[in-house]
């Protein structure tokens, strides 16, 4: 599609912005993030891959190297890159060829931790910051900083940018905020007495001459931006009308070309995870009246990204005039793409972002749903066309199986889906509800490529092996889940599981113990849902505390709803036994760092332990399998197709058929067994 489209012509979203002499294709960006593919502190090549993918997407600016370190004191604890090195230079030179042969601006943020640095980390150098003021949620206390201390990191500031410059970048941000910039910014964190503090113009001091040092070592052309706090939130103390007043200041002396707005703190789980990075259950577009509110006050063009899930919300932000660029960051882990679908005019088929916070994880910045996402030296995001069409048979329509599915598809193979129940989705069903209804998108998206596939799904089909041997196919792919594991122990068989519960089978009794050894959503739904009936609640877990196999904002979020209904988790406990005892359920549970153990009377007992796969059909099929049921690991990690050998057809299980997993590990299961399939 040229430039000249109807869609291009019509949609704000696609049309060009200025910066200097810079100019933007579109206006939607990729934020600055950590996003843990870094090597040795340098974007090397993973680290260029991924971001090379949304400038392939039609990306019109990528600002990567989120919470990039200036100097020695300002460590690595989120796999930031260093820009304290002349060794970057080189990287940088090779990662802006790349962006710029594919159209796209690239912009690196550079920024010094302050009191948000590990003392323990990578060089073990103490915590520095305007005042001793510890941090909550990283705990350092810091060293007051002298002037020495301020004059070395503004230097450092400067031949970062140098760097930035040199390596062919077209811009940088600073980050303010909860990091050193911000630090001195707000009186939260800023106790000085001396010209560093007090007044507003005092405290914005340090930021002016770090950027005019940044301004001494850049040439004119070169953008500087600032990743700037418009609203410090419940947990700040920095109002909207002295954020505004600040930025009046920076723009009068010609210290920044842009904002990218944020809102909230960053020194609390619950700040971080509802305000900074809103996920799940958030409102979308949660903060873009605020950042309006701030825009009408500056001249400057204003970038924004919090929960601008989607095309449509960044389109509504971009027309109102509540900002100049949509930050979908998220969304393009999620979809790379979704600029070049929006210029086809195919909106409709961007993979959604469901906002579940999986990309926010250690295992950062895959998405829960596209595991191609940050493997692109690997499976990439473009699917091949096989060089012969086979017959495919999968069993199982929850999110492994739909996308064991919709591979194939795209492969070019003959493709036959059955699910046993109503409806496709597994799982994803039960979970889909209340604040986490927007995983239902992963199933939902899946559906509506595999119609525009021709590909349609049999429900309320039971398939046995007879009837799948009937359908004489070359590849069977068997997604069939797993059932509740329930066995513990003694009395096992008198317990629920919490999928029972949640997927309303039974109904919660007047006084519940629910047991988590999982760390995972089941236990805490089968709560939740207990709680909203009435029932009394106790739940424990074998864990320290619950959520301890989530992302930090889904665990924070539970936290919250717990402290809200008054639930109070109870850790490290196991679950023992359980008998009856007249009309009641007597549960034994034992404290795994002392051994004590305690014995309660319940109406219910509902356990989380994972599922275990449902074999029978396996079993059934794989003496008729040319390959035993056996998948070759080592051609699956090299992505290589299986090995073909004996008569009949290849068999294959994936996602929770072969083990207790999560979505991720479901759909990555699919993508890489069929893609080569």
């Amino acid at each position: 599609m040229t430039d000249q489209s109807p869609v291009r012509a019509k949609d704000p979203l696609l049309q060009p912005l200025e910066l200097k002499k810079l100019v933007l294709r579109n206006r939607i960006l990729s934020t600055s993030h950590a996003c843990g593919l870094e090597k040795d502190g340098l974007p090397q090549e993973a680290y260029q891959a991924y971001h090379e993918e949304k400038a392939r997407g039609g990306i019109g600016l990528s600002m990567f190297g989120g919470s990039s370190n200036v100097d020695v004191d300002s460590p690595n604890i989120f796999q930031q890159l260093n820009v304290g090195t002349d060794a970057i230079i080189p990287h940088f030179q090779r990662f802006a060829e790349r962006m710029h042969a594919q159209g796209a601006a690239l912009m690196c943020q550079i920024t010094h931790l302050g009191r948000r640095g590990d003392p323990y980390a990578q060089d073990w150098m103490p915590a520095i910051g305007p005042s001793p003021i510890r941090e909550t949620l990283h705990r350092g206390i810091p060293r007051e900083m002298d002037e020495h201390d301020i004059d070395r990191v503004v230097k450092a500031y400067g031949q970062a940018a140098r760097r930035c410059e040199e390596g062919g970048l077209d811009g940088i941000e600073t980050l303010a905020s909860g990091h050193i910039i911000g630090q001195f910014l707000s009186p939260k964190t800023n106790h000085r007495t001396d010209r560093f503090g007090g007044s507003l113009e005092n405290r914005v001091r340090f930021a002016l001459m770090v950027h005019e040092e940044i301004r001494r070592n850049v040439s004119d052309d070169f953008v500087v931006g600032m990743r700037y706090v418009v609203d410090e939130g419940v947990d700040g103390e920095l109002s909207a009308e002295d954020c505004i007043a600040a930025a009046q200041i920076l723009e009068r002396e010609g210290a920044v070309d842009f904002f990218n707005a944020l809102f909230g703190s960053m020194d609390t789980s619950r700040s971080l995870s509802e305000e900074v990075f809103p996920g799940m259950g958030a409102p979308a577009a949660p903060w873009v009246a605020a950042v309006g509110r701030f825009k009408r006050e500056v001249t400057l063009p204003v970038f924004h990204a919090a929960k601008l899930s989607d095309l449509a919300s960044a389109r509504f932000a971009v027309s109102e005039g509540h900002i100049d660029m949509a930050g979908l960051t998220r969304p393009q882990i999620a979809d790379p793409h979704m600029v070049a679908k929006l210029m086809r005019g195919e909106e409709h088929r961007v993979r959604p972002c469901v906002g579940a916070g999986h990309c926010q994880s250690q295992h950062r910045p895959k998405c829960l749903h596209n595991a191609s996402t940050g493997r692109e030296l690997t499976i990439g995001h473009r699917i091949e066309r096989a060089a012969t069409s086979r017959r495919a048979v999968v069993v199982g329509a929850g999110p492994a199986g739909l996308e064991a599915a919709r591979v194939l598809a795209e492969r070019g193979h003959e493709v036959q889906v059955f699910e046993a129940a109503a409806q496709p989705g597994g799982q994803v069903l039960l979970a889909a509800s209340d604040w986490r209804r927007d995983l239902i998108g992963i199933i939902d998206w899946r559906l509506a490529e595999l119609e525009a596939l021709g590909v349609s799904i049999d429900c309320n089909r039971f398939m046995d092996s007879d009837s799948i041997a009937a359908l004489e196919p070359d590849l069977v792919i068997l997604a069939t889940g797993g059932i509740p594991q329930t066995d513990f122990g003694s009395g096992s068989d008198l317990v629920l599981s919490a999928w029972d519960l949640v997927g309303r089978q039974v109904k919660p009794a007047s006084d519940v113990l629910i047991w988590d050894n999982t760390g995972r959503h089941p236990a805490l739904l089968a709560a939740h849902a207990a709680q909203a009936d009435g029932a009394k609640v106790r739940l424990t877990t074998i864990d320290v505390t619950i959520g301890q196999d989530l992302a930090y904002p889904e665990s924070t979020r539970w936290h919250k709803e717990f402290a809200r209904t008054g639930l109070r988790p109870e850790g490290n406990l196991r679950l023992t036994g359980v008998v009856r005892k007249g009309n009641k359920l007597e549960a034994t549970l034992m404290n795994e760092l002392t051994h004590v153990t305690e014995a309660q009377l319940f109406d219910q007992v509902i356990v989380e332990m994972g599922t275990i796969p449902m074999n029978e059909l396996f079993e059934e099929l794989r003496d008729q399998s040319a390959n035993g049921g056996v998948t070759d690991l080592h051609a699956l990690k090299e992505l290589r197709a299986q090995p073909r050998k004996g008569q009949g057809f290849e068999l294959h299980r994936i996602g929770d058929a072969q083990a207790s997993r999560n979505i991720h590990a479901a759909v990555y299961d699919a993508l890489r067994l069929c893609s080569v399939a």
